[in-house]
């Protein structure tokens, strides 16, 4: 049996969804540190997370499209979702990352 075969891979997860809370603790560090105006207040965080959740291409916290971490880019002000159909619908914000 190989390692890949004992993982479990969590499709529609995010990384307050497992048990194991290491990467969690690191992403809420850096959301933390990111400055207030810089960040999403707290409803938009929790609806762009729940879009997030809906997402096929989330996998064990992970997006494939991009390979961030959504906790940690839904916390961005100016952050859009690496869909081409920018599943967050930012809309007026002039710079995308």
């Amino acid at each position: 049996m190989t390692i890949m075969e004992n993982r479990k891979i969590c499709y529609k997860c995010l990384l307050e969804d497992f048990d194991e809370k290491t990467a969690l603790l690191k992403v809420k560090e850096l959301i933390a540190g990111m400055p207030p105006e810089n960040r999403t207040d707290e409803s938009e965080y929790r609806r762009r997370l729940e879009i997030c959740r809906k997402c096929d291409s989330l996998i064990s916290g992970t997006c494939t499209k991009c390979g961030c971490y959504v906790e940690l880019r839904a916390a961005g002000k100016l952050r859009g979702c690496p869909d081409t159909h920018d599943k967050w619908e930012l809309k007026g914000v002039p710079e995308r990352f």
